[in-house]
């Protein structure tokens, strides 16, 4: 099974050489990296060329966002004859043998179209991000499964969810010609739910592996959790989200669950200092109901009084 690996970068830092180092560390690697660099002001490109000269690398002109930097990479790849496509996100490194796990079980599980591995906080690796993800429709539509609990057997195991995190996944190459790649229109966020359902409504399943496991720095791109910018794409991806996968029942949940509380956590964000991102989050829907999609110009330092 020929695979091809795609990294997005937009002033990663130092993350990207310990992401690619990982790759390169794997037993065998990736037939190919493919390192997709959106516009970053801060080095970080030249850096992965001189460390990682193998590395095809592709520099866009300016942030064409996460889903299109991605499709980029997965047309290359597919271009190419790979089998799979890994994508990782810069800030994930793989624990040595993920990859190999990861291939063994899409190629022992026919009907399973996308495999990805349990990640964990690179800074506290004894305790779960991620092992996959499940749609709620409750609190930002979706949860990801095991978040924050401990690592254990529970989660060290293989099963199917109902969409793995876009920081870390092995998807075949049948689903991208049946279904698509990312829609890009998301920019960056839900991208990765959306691309889970519509592989599953096609026949394919996400399987979690979790005895493959990554480490994960979550949103170091754009400033952490509860970051404004972050805060805001979730808000406005929720919204479009809804509008392609949601019915009037999964508008009231929304309405209940992530609307009405806002009031509540804004209040509360001014004692945990976190009351820029619930602004930034209730402006993202705002924008979101009267039609505005995420763009990099939105995300600029000084477009809103926010960041």
């Amino acid at each position: 099974m020929r695979i091809a690996a795609v990294v997005v970068n937009w002033n990663g830092g130092e993350d990207n050489l310990l992401c690619l180092e990982s790759l390169y560390a794997q037993v065998p690697p990736p037939d190919r990296v493919l390192f997709i660099d959106n516009d970053s002001q801060d080095g970080s490109p030249q850096r992965v060329a001189t460390r990682f000269p193998k590395a095809e690398m592709v520099r866009n002109p300016r942030n064409v966002g996460f889903g299109a930097g991605a499709n980029q990479g997965i047309a290359m790849a597919l271009r190419g004859g790979a089998d799979a496509v890994l994508l990782v996100n810069n800030d994930v490194t793989l624990i040595r043998g993920a990859l190999a796990m990861l291939r063994e079980a899409l190629q022992a599980n026919p009907s399973a179209g996308l495999v990805g591995p349990l990640v964990l906080y690179r800074s506290e690796p004894e305790r779960v991000w991620a092992a996959g993800g499940s749609l709620t429709w409750r609190q930002n539509l979706t949860t990801l499964l095991g978040h924050r609990e401990p690592d254990g057997d529970r989660w060290r195991r293989t099963f199917q969810v109902d969409y793995l995190t876009g920081c870390a996944m092995l998807v075949r190459r049948e689903v991208f010609e049946h279904v698509g790649a990312f829609d890009e229109a998301f920019f960056a966020y839900s991208e990765d739910v959306d691309l889970g359902l519509r592989a599953g409504r096609a026949g394919y399943r996400s399987l979690l592996v979790g005895g493959a496991t990554a480490l994960h720095e979550p949103s170091s791109s754009t400033g952490g959790g509860y970051s404004p910018r972050r805060k805001y794409m979730m808000g406005v991806n929720s919204v479009w989200f809804l509008r392609r996968w949601g019915g009037p029942r999964e508008w009231l949940r929304f309405g209940l669950f992530d609307l009405c509380p806002l009031p509540a956590l804004w209040i509360l964000g001014l004692v945990r200092g976190t009351s820029r991102g619930v602004c930034a989050k209730a402006l993202g829907i705002w924008d979101g109901l009267r039609g505005r999609r995420v763009t990099a110009e939105r995300l600029e330092p000084g477009a809103t009084w926010l960041w």
